[in-house]
């Protein structure tokens, strides 16, 4: 079964946490923060855009990367920057991967994708546009990795309420 990874690096916003929580729950994918955190994990914002899955969450929280990469030393982790040399969609995603991403003001540290340069991938934008919004950065980018994993241990058919799709 996929286990997917969403690492967020200093995140400042608490409803991008939010958004990026639920979306985690949704696809079984787990949550790694890493601090400083620009607010508190309580945050009615936070809980307000995951809504009541925040609870039911696989989330961990690290001190700082240092402490992530000690209690993760086997991690393959992909970093969604700007500043990539790849496409997100041309990256193989594993099954158990991670998948990074920086804080809003200022992405992931330059040291650590120069440290990782095959494994930066970059979302394609026109012109001079600097970033999309980081819930839906993570959205686009973890969708791509649990494609690729074929979508493993996700309902992939909904159902209408009072009809049936083959009703005339």
């Amino acid at each position: 079964m996929a286990k997917l990874n969403i690492v967020l690096y200093e995140p400042e916003i608490p409803a991008n946490t939010g958004n990026i929580g639920r979306t985690c729950y949704a696809t079984g994918t787990s949550l790694h923060l890493i601090e400083p955190l620009g607010f508190s994990i309580s945050d009615k914002a936070l809980k307000r855009a995951g809504m009541d899955y925040w609870k039911d969450l696989d989330v961990h929280t690290y001190v700082n990367w240092e402490d992530f990469c000690a209690k993760n030393p086997d991690a393959k982790i992909y970093y969604a920057t700007t500043k990539g040399r790849h496409v997100y969609s041309d990256a193989n995603y594993e099954s158990d991967c991670f998948i990074m991403f920086g804080k809003e003001s200022a992405g992931i540290p330059e040291e650590i994708l120069k440290a990782n340069p095959d494994r930066c991938v970059r979302i394609p934008m026109i012109g001079e546009t600097r970033s999309l919004n980081l819930s839906n950065s993570v959205a686009i980018v973890l969708y791509e990795a649990l494609r690729q994993n074929g979508f493993d241990h996700m309902k992939l058919e909904g159902q209408l309420h009072r009809l049936s799709w083959d009703d005339e």
